[in-house]
């Protein structure tokens, strides 16, 4: 192979590695094998390290690109001139390597190549060809977790560039700007670069794709979103899978941006078939669509996606990458309730970002490994010194909000620690700055440690009127959720203060504040206490509430509100999950399983003990709180053939009391029934509904076709296999013959069945990131406007499954309300497991309804109630709220 050929081919290997990098990486091996003969002074000129001991790093050497031939123009001629034509086509190939070795995602080898590129290009006398291999490193550097000497590297590449050449450059300058935060100054990289860009289709889908990102960051999402369409056209005209893969793949990053989870999590779906070969790429992939999860306020489903990604990224070397996801992953970790993980990941971020010189993150890093430290340990005294600390450096920083909060939490161990003049400096100082939620909850702590109770609870109030209205846009029941923790401790201020009174209704009206606030109401409305007992009638509400550890009880009856403490949460968590363990033990057949019944007499002695007396056997109603969401209430000894209701709060169940029965203003309500693959007696199931109530729709068990029905039923009942994914609610789902139905799925429903009954397994369980707004299924259904919901807690057996199911809708046939069809059907067959949940207290008529005019659904209405999509009711007056009195102690 002559000099030109081997230069021809190793050019061609650089062109090759946007479209094919393996065949490019083995064309440019097959040229460095031809050259393997090389003067002795070029080969010993490669293997010497680069001006300050980094590979191509530096400023180069006085004099190693002085002289005529280092200008953009003349640096390649007077190069080819001056230097020895193997030397050229030795370090062309060794950039072709690098090249096509950081798309297939080896960094470290990329960077090792360039480097070598850049000193066999010097030493030969070709400033051209070493500004070229810098050109390359610039992105590579960034992506090791180096952008602030990328972007000293492109300055010292510049100089020997072409016009088209420094665009090229600008377009992985852009990619180190935005690693850097300067979002505005990448996009203006890019505008510049395309104009010079001409007919280099790879560069240009480049620039498009690095714009299209830095406008997501800067909230630009029309201009994001023209941009990445536009990348994605170029590289599928161009043959540029690569390229056309990341286009695709930062679309669930935009759509999740954009609040738009349904389309995120879709397009990630197809983003992860398409880079399932390229591993680093498809996780720079997962820690984009983590890193919107975490701003739409979903720390599980972002967890899951970083916790595949952070491997991936330390196997690749890509340093950049792997400091932002730690950092990432350890603020997930500990928003999940995994504190010692938590610390680990920050600490290890804090290190590598220090290492980058991205000093303006480390104090963030800090922070979590602080919050880490209060939740593992008991306060040190020199803890809260250390968050004043911090506290600074993150002020400096400019994370302003993560300052005030962390001062916030300062203050409150100082109060604990008894060093009340230290607390009062920072309360003070808080509330002066009038920062939103924190100088609330700041102003609302003041006032109370002077003795001004109603002051106190009145800077809470405001402060959850404000959480409120911030997440009252939200329609995703999980952001919403998710968004309105930032208040929590200020609701727990203000329960604190309510259980102070001592007084039931105050401690309702102040926990039902909150569950309207995180369930989508808006505002912190409590139901008035005349219209729920009215609603009640012989029935009795029972609201568990958590406060300090322990857990308590607000009982509303008819005649009175009583309150009572039932001692530590732990306890009857605890005792929960050795419940549903030995359920799901037994109906595995599994000999050597506990006896549920022992533990179901523990947990009813723990929760009703007290209560007992109160209760008789009129029916229930729970509004439960934390683990609770997932005991099956009906399985308590004292609730065998009683009716029970599990409602997220007092006042989603009022609103659900207040819907007519369910039909559809000229005849009954017809049901759609649909039978999953895989288990035994679905089809059996599907046909008993079908008898129970004539007229059954039976729908084909595909997405489309079952999105559908459920946009048009009153009545759905579903027989298939459900999955619950505890870390990632949004990710349960029920089986369907072409894939899975996810929760996020649903999300698209407008008008929700009245009425759901989900005969799966596991699909009524639920994760409550606040009280208010349980998430799974169920949770989905019920936020979303469906009225009742019938679902399992457990795994139950296919056969038993059809036994309950075919004494449940007989007696819903017989006019019987779903939550009495349970107990009744329960009672029959002794098959447990099954809750009804919402408002079950209201007959569902079903049978043949009259012909619809096709496309037009009839107003019906139970449609006309005025009721939130989270499930809480609208305020309509006086008669919604809480008077002052419930709330005031004076």
């Amino acid at each position: 192979m002559t000099s030109d050929e081997a230069l021809a081919a190793a050019e061609h290997a650089v062109d090759l590695s946007g479209s094919d990098p393996a065949r490019a990486l083995a064309l440019a091996r097959t040229v460095l094998a031809a050259l393997a003969a090389l003067p002795a002074s070029c080969r010993e000129a490669a293997d010497r390290p680069g001006p300050g001991g980094a590979p191509g790093g530096g400023t180069p050497e006085p004099g190693s690109e002085s002289g005529p031939e280092s200008g953009p123009d003349g640096g390649a001629v007077a190069g080819r001139v001056a230097g020895c034509g193997h030397c050229e086509a030795e370090a062309v190939a060794h950039r072709a390597l690098a090249v096509a070795a950081r798309e297939l995602g080896d960094l470290p080898f990329a960077e090792e190549r360039l480097g070598r590129a850049v000193r066999i290009a010097l030493s030969a006398g070709l400033p051209h060809r070493a500004a070229q291999a810098r050109l390359s490193l610039v992105h590579v550097r960034t992506e090791l977790g180096h952008p602030e000497q990328a972007l000293a590297v492109a300055a010292d590449a510049e100089p020997g560039l072409t016009p088209a050449e420094v665009g090229k450059l600008g377009v992985h300058r852009a990619v180190a700007l935005a690693r850097l935060g300067r979002y505005r100054e990448a996009v203006d990289h890019c505008d510049r670069a395309v104009p010079v860009l001409g007919g280099d289709v790879r560069f240009l889908a480049g620039a498009m794709l690095n714009r299209g990102l830095a406008r997501v960051f800067l909230g630009e999402f029309e201009a994001a979103e023209a941009d990445l369409n536009r990348c994605a056209e170029l590289a599928r005209e161009a043959g540029l899978e690569h390229v056309l893969a990341l286009a695709e793949g930062n679309l669930p990053f935009l759509a999740a941006r954009r609040g738009d989870l349904p389309a995120a999590f879709g397009a990630y779906r197809r983003a992860e078939s398409i880079l399932v070969g390229f591993p680093e790429r498809l996780a720079t992939v997962r820690c984009d669509l983590a890193e919107a999860l975490v701003g739409a306020h979903l720390p599980g489903e972002a967890r899951v996606l970083l916790e595949m990604a952070v491997p991936e990224l330390a196997a690749a070397g890509a340093g950049t990458a792997l400091a932002e996801a730690l950092l990432l992953l350890a603020r997930v970790e500990l928003r999940t309730g995994d504190p010692r993980r938590a610390r680990e990941s920050a600490e290890l971020a804090a290190r590598e970002l220090a290492a980058q010189g991205r000093t303006v993150l480390v104090p963030v890093a800090d922070e979590i490994v602080l919050r880490a430290r209060l939740a593992l340990d008991p306060p040190s005294a020199e803890l809260p010194a250390a968050m004043l600390s911090c506290a600074d450096a993150l002020d400096a920083a400019g994370h302003g909000d993560t300052s005030a909060s962390l001062r916030l939490t300062a203050a409150e161990v100082s109060l604990g620690l008894g060093d009340r003049p230290f607390a009062e400096d920072q309360l003070a100082l808080l509330a002066r700055s009038g920062r939103g939620v924190v100088a609330l909850q700041a102003t609302a702590l003041r006032r109370s440690l002077a003795g001004d109770r109603r002051g106190a609870f009145a800077a809470v109030l405001a402060g959850l009127a404000e959480v409120g209205a911030g997440t009252r846009t939200f329609e995703d029941p999980a952001v919403r959720a998710h968004a309105a923790r930032a208040g929590e401790p200020l609701a727990g201020f203000g329960l604190a203060l309510a259980m102070r009174t001592g007084r039931g209704r105050a401690v309702l009206a102040w926990a039902e504040r909150w569950r309207a606030v995180t369930g989508g109401a808006g505002r912190p409305l409590a139901p008035g206490l005349a219209a729920l007992r009215a609603a009640l009638g012989e029935s009795i509400l029972v609201e568990f509430v958590r406060h300090e550890g322990d857990l308590v009880a607000v009982v509303v009856a008819r005649d009175r509100v009583t309150l009572r403490r039932l001692g530590p949460l732990a306890a009857v968590a605890e005792a929960t999950v050795r419940l549903r363990y030995g359920l799901r033990r037994t109906h595995l057949l599994d000999g050597s399983a506990p006896e549920p019944g022992a533990e179901a007499a523990e947990l009813e002695r723990l929760l009703f003990g007290s209560l007992r007396d109160r209760l008789g056997d009129r029916p229930l109603v729970i509004v439960p709180t934390g683990t609770l969401h997932t005991l099956p209430w009906p399985l308590l000894p004292m609730n065998a053939d009683r009716p029970v209701t599990v409602a997220a709060s007092a006042a989603a169940w009022l609103a659900g009391s207040r819907v007519p029965a369910v039909r559809d203003g000229r005849g009954a309500a017809v049901p759609v029934v649909v039978a999953g693959p895989g288990l035994r007696y679905a089809e059996a199931e599907a046909r008993m509904v079908g008898e129970c109530h004539p007229g059954t729709e039976r729908v084909a068990a595909r997405r489309a076709e079952v999105m559908a029905a459920l946009e048009r039923a009153d009545v759905a009942h579903l027989a298939a296999h459900g999955m619950f994914s505890p870390r990632s609610p949004l990710l349960s789902s029920i089986d369907l013959d072409d894939g899975p139905l996810m929760a996020y799925d649903l999300l698209r429903l407008r008008t929700p069945p009245a009425l759901v009954v989900l005969s799966a397994c596991d699909a009524g369980m639920a994760h409550a990131p606040a009280d208010g707004a349980p998430l799974g299924l169920a949770g989905t259904f019920l936020s979303l406007g469906t009225r009742c919901v019938v679902a399992s807690l457990v795994p139950v057996r296919d056969e038993e499954t059809l036994t309950l199911m075919t004494a449940f809708h007989r007696a819903l046939a017989a006019g019987d309300p779903p939550a009495r069809a349970l107990a009744v059907a329960s009672g029959r067959t002794g098959v447990a497991g099954f809750v009804c949940f919402g408002c079950g207290d209201r007959p569902v008529a079903t049978g043949p309804r009259e012909p619809v005019t096709r496309g037009v659904r009839p107003v019906t209405a139970d449609r006309k109630e005025p009721i939130a999509r989270g499930g809480q009711p609208v305020a309509t007056g006086r008669e919604e709220s809480v008077t002052q009195s419930d709330h005031d102690p004076t």
